[in-house]
C-alpha cells in the first residue's frame, strides 16, 4: 500500500536499519487499525516467515496467541504421513512413495507428527516429476550473504544448538542467521534438549530437497556453477577406489575456488574450509554425507555412504610439505584407534579410511591416502 516503504535490492536493505524499522512501524500502524476495530473482528490468524516480537511489532495487538511452536498446531501447514495415503491416494498412484518421503518429507514444529511440504506435494501430482517445487519460487540469495559476511562454515548450520527464546525472535537490529533460516523454513527442528530451565532446539535440513537445493545455490552463490559436476566425478572415482584419481581431482578442484571467508573467518587456514567445500559439493548432488560423525570414541571429520561402499574421511592441516606424513599418520591412525568405521559394521559394506592432508601454505590438497578397514 501507499506510504510502505520499498525494498531495493541495492540498498542494503539489511544493512539500512531505519529503513527496515520504518517498515516494521508501518506494520505496528496496520495491526493497531485491528486492534480499534476489535468489536468487529472474531477471528485474525497471522502467518509469515519472520516471528517478529510483540514488543516491538505488536505493541498494537498485543493480545495474539504465538502458535508457531504449539504441538497442538504442529501439522496444521503441512500434510501428514496419513493424510497422504488417504486423501491422496488415487493420485499416488505410480509415483515412488519413498522418493518423496525422501524429497519432501522432514518439517518437524514440535508435535509428534512429521509433515510433507504441501507446495510440494501438489506441484508433483499435478506435474507428475520430481523438482524442487518449493526452492525454486525464490532463492535465499540474502542467507548466501549472511553466511559468507560472519564467516560461518556451512557444516555448522546443521545440528547448532540455538536457544528457544532466541528462535522464536526476530529483531532488525540483531538477526540470527539460524533463527532466520528456520523461520524461513530451510531449517527444521531435528531435537531438544534442556538445561535446567532452558530448551535448546537442534536444527537439521528437513529433506533432500531443501539439503540439495541450499548446497548447490550457495556454491552458485560463490561462483562454482560446475560444482555438482566435480562433485559427481569424485564420486565415480571414489566408487572405482582409484583415490589416487580422487586427489587429484580434488585438488583440481579446490584451486577454482575463492577465498570470500578469509577475510572474516579464516577459514581457509583450517581444514574446516576444505572441508565445507567438499561436504557442499557432494550435498548439492544429494549424496549421504555426513559431517561431525559421532561416536563413542570421538567424531569423525565426515562420512560418505556412496555405491555399496562407505568412506570415513579425516581431514589435517600440514604447516608445510615436509609436515604431510606426520600429518597423514595421524589422520590414519586416529580413524583406527578410535573405531570411526565401527558403527557401521552392520551395514555389511566395505569401510574405507581415507586420510586427507591440505597445505597452510600452500591452501590446497597435498596428499590422499586410504586403507580398507
Amino acid at each position: 500500500g501507499s506510504g510502505l516503504p520499498i525494498y531495493k535490492e541495492h540498498e542494503g536493505f539489511w544493512r539500512k536499519h531505519e529503513l527496515a524499522k520504518a517498515n516494521r512501524d508501518y506494520l505496528r500502524g496496520l495491526y493497531g487499525i485491528i486492534k480499534g476495530s476489535a468489536r468487529h473482528v472474531r477471528f485474525v490468524f497471522v502467518t509469515g516467515i519472520t516471528m517478529f516480537s510483540k514488543v516491538s511489532l505488536f505493541s498494537g495487538l498485543n493480545n495474539l496467541e504465538d502458535i508457531s511452536l504449539d504441538p497442538q498446531y504442529a501439522t496444521l501447514c503441512g500434510y501428514t504421513e496419513r493424510e497422504l495415503e488417504t486423501v491422496f491416494a488415487l493420485e499416488l498412484l505410480g509415483i515412488d512413495r519413498d522418493e518423496i518421503r525422501t524429497r519432501y518429507y522432514g518439517y518437524r514444529w514440535q508435535g509428534e507428527e512429521t509433515v510433507y511440504n504441501p507446495f510440494d506435494v501438489l506441484l508433483l501430482l499435478k506435474k507428475r516429476v520430481f523438482r524442487s517445487w518449493w526452492f525454486e519460487t525464490g532463492s535465499p540469495d540474502f542467507l548466501y550473504r549472511l553466511i559468507v559476511e560472519r564467516g560461518m562454515n556451512p557444516i555448522e548450520l546443521e545440528h547448532r544448538p540455538i536457544d528457544a527464546e532466541r528462535l522464536a525472535n526476530f529483531d532488525v537490529g540483531d538477526i540470527d542467521l539460524m533463527a532466520l533460516m528456520f523461520q524461513a523454513g530451510y531449517l527444521t527442528i531435528g531435537g531438544e534438549e534442556r538445561a535446567g530451565a532452558d530448551t535448546f532446539y537442534a536444527l537439521e535440513y528437513p529433506n533432500l530437497e531443501v539439503r540439495r537445493s541450499f548446497s548447490k545455490g550457495f556454491l552458485s552463490h560463490l561462483g562454482q556453477r560446475e560444482a555438482a559436476t566435480e562433485a559427481n566425478a569424485l564420486l565415480v572415482l571414489l566408487a572405482r577406489l582409484d583415490f589416487r584419481g580422487f586427489g587429484e581431482r580434488l585438488q583440481a578442484y579446490l584451486a577454482g575456488l575463492p577465498y570470500q571467508w578469509l577475510g572474516a573467518g579464516k577459514l581457509g587456514e583450517y581444514e574446516a574450509h576444505y572441508a565445507a567445500m567438499l561436504y557442499l559439493a557432494f550435498s548439492a548432488v544429494g549424496s549421504d554425507v555426513r559431517v561431525e560423525d559421532a561416536s563413542s570414541r570421538g567424531r569423525a571429520d565426515m562420512v560418505l555412504l556412496h555405491g555399496g561402499r562407505v568412506y570415513v574421511l579425516e581431514f589435517k592441516m600440514a604447516r608445510d610439505r615436509e609436515g604431510v606424513d606426520a600429518a597423514m599418520d595421524r589422520a590414519l591412525s586416529q580413524m583406527r584407534e578410535r573405531g570411526y568405521g565401527e558403527r557401521y559394521r552392520a551395514r555389511g559394506e566395505p569401510i574405507h579410511l581415507v586420510g586427507v592432508v591440505f597445505g597452510r601454505e600452500e591452501r590446497n590438497l597435498l596428499a590422499v591416502e586410504a586403507e580398507h578397514c
